[in-house]
């Protein structure tokens, strides 16, 4: 029986345009009155997700800024913050690189310094709470992530610039094609479901897990029932026990109501 469902929400839960499925609600009911754990596992701000999910949220387990978070009827549960020497390193070393845009993703807000109308616009998908500043490294927040917009497609840009540097120290991790995030390596979605697990009592056995991308393989490996969607890339679908239809045709809902 399963007992939690963890889900991605771009690419996977979330349409292509970015919208929710509109039988989600119905489903959303029949899990609540089964008992049945739902925790939607994402890159975005835990204030995004929350707004997402404002006429539901006492009922959902939120996993943020992939997995430096974890948040439960407004209860931190958990929190992996990032050394500010770090965080202050990282600031200079995106300066210099063009057309990319560094976020700090904090605890009370995400912060930036561009004012480029389009760019703003791009991070208000993901930050519901987000600041212009003058100077990030003057920001007072505990900083969770720090995330990077790459209008070059993050994979190969900078990706290959600040990984030889940061892998050892940071995880560095591509979240989608425009974005890439650095935060602490014993950090992660997986690691979060895990800690939801030992909290609820519930084995990996009952467990059912959702993702699309790069950010979600540990994630799969925490619920005997992973899927990957079928958009996902090759590389990410290798992780998972299953395949999910495509984000376009619904495959998160189409199979949470076959599993309960």
């Amino acid at each position: 029986m399963i007992k939690l469902i963890a889900t991605d929400m771009d690419g996977t839960l979330l349409d292509e345009n970015g919208e929710m499925p509109k039988e989600f609600y119905k489903v959303f009911q029949d899990m609540v009155d089964k008992d049945i754990k739902f925790a939607v596992a994402s890159g975005r701000q835990y204030h995004q997700l929350k707004y997402s999910f404002r006429e539901l949220n006492h009922d959902i387990i939120y996993i943020a800024e992939n997995g430096t978070i974890v948040m439960y009827e407004d209860e931190e549960l958990y929190a992996n913050v990032i050394d500010k020497s770090y965080v202050s390193e990282i600031i200079e070393d995106v300066k210099p690189i063009k057309d990319a845009y560094l976020v700090l993703c904090g605890k009370k807000s995400a912060y930036t310094t561009t004012d480029r109308e389009d760019i703003l616009k791009e991070m208000h998908r993901y930050y519901h709470e987000l600041k212009v500043v003058e100077d990030l490294h003057k920001v007072e927040d505990d900083i969770l992530k720090t995330a990077i917009l790459d209008l070059k497609g993050s994979e190969d840009n900078i990706n290959k610039i600040l990984s030889p540097k940061w892998s050892d120290r940071l995880k560095v991790t591509v979240s989608s094609f425009e974005w890439l995030d650095i935060y602490n390596k014993d950090a992660n979605k997986g690691e979060a479901v895990k800690l939801i697990q030992k909290k609820f009592n519930i084995d990996e056995i009952e467990t059912a897990i959702f993702g699309d991308y790069f950010n979600d393989v540990e994630m799969l490996s925490a619920g005997y029932y992973s899927y990957a969607m079928e958009n996902a890339p090759e590389g990410v679908k290798k992780h998972a026990r299953f395949i999910a239809k495509s984000n376009k045709e619904n495959g998160v809902l189409e199979k949470i109501k076959e599993l309960i």
